[in-house]
């Protein structure tokens, strides 16, 4: 398997996972319904560590443009691969959430609240004040990018096989202290490719895929992980 076709499969996993989790607490009839914000973040972490699992070995399972950037502006990737990588990771973000779709295919024209039904796909602010949003996804991926160097310089994943897991570990904490604002997008092929896989896709009465709220969670998350990467190399060396 090639770098590219992981970044595909392991971005594919993650949306499939993770919107997935929100496509069973918000739409209606789901066996999950209201199961709240707890459950969320777990789905989320847990489809982290998955993909991370399934493709880490192949290419490093980066499954999101601010981690492929921010390794690339402290050195440690090849700007030559960051094209591959993105296109694969927009790419299986895209095809994550076509299958979240035929999965909840039944529960589309029961839910009458568009708003949850685009949330299934991608983020949506609490409260709409898009600079302060921005800073809360540039935070939040901050925290990600310094945070996955640290684990990558703490642990040798091919002795104790923990990594993935504690990656996974590190998107809870983040969903959990920092996501309720905006939903944490902390990836912009994750909120891009399943906002246009929204806006194309057959479903009753979705209602418009916000897009003048959609550079919020790619900017964003862009600008979170070249401080947080330039921010750890700052502190700690390379």
């Amino acid at each position: 398997m090639s770098a590219f076709t992981a970044e595909v499969v392991g971005t594919m996993l993650l949306v499939l996972l993770g919107d997935g989790v929100v496509a069973a607490v918000l739409l209606n009839k789901s066996k999950a319904q209201n199961s709240g914000w707890i459950v969320i973040t777990a789905g989320w972490a847990m489809g982290v560590a998955m993909a991370v699992y399934a493709v880490g070995r192949i290419s490093g399972a980066h499954l999101n443009p601010a981690i492929t950037l921010g390794l690339a502006a402290i050195g440690k990737f090849s700007w030559t691969e960051v094209p591959r990588y993105l296109a694969g990771q927009f790419l299986g973000a895209f095809l994550g959430a076509v299958l979240v779709w035929l999965a909840y295919l039944a529960h589309w024209p029961e839910t009458e609240d568009k708003v949850a039904k685009l949330a299934v796909f991608s983020t949506v602010p609490a409260v709409r004040r898009l600079p302060l949003n921005l800073v809360t996804e540039i935070i939040g991926t901050f925290v990600l990018v310094f945070g996955v160097l640290a684990i990558a310089a703490n642990t040798a994943p091919t002795e104790t096989g923990l990594t993935p897991l504690l990656v996974g570990f590190l998107i809870w904490a983040i969903g959990l202290s920092l996501g309720a604002p905006t939903g944490y997008a902390i990836n912009p092929a994750r909120d891009l490719g399943p906002r246009i896989a929204h806006a194309i896709l057959p479903i009753p009465n979705k209602g418009g895929s916000d897009w003048s709220y959609s550079w919020v969670p790619v900017l964003g998350p862009v600008l979170g992980g070249l401080v947080g990467a330039i921010a750890y190399v700052g502190l700690f060396g390379a």
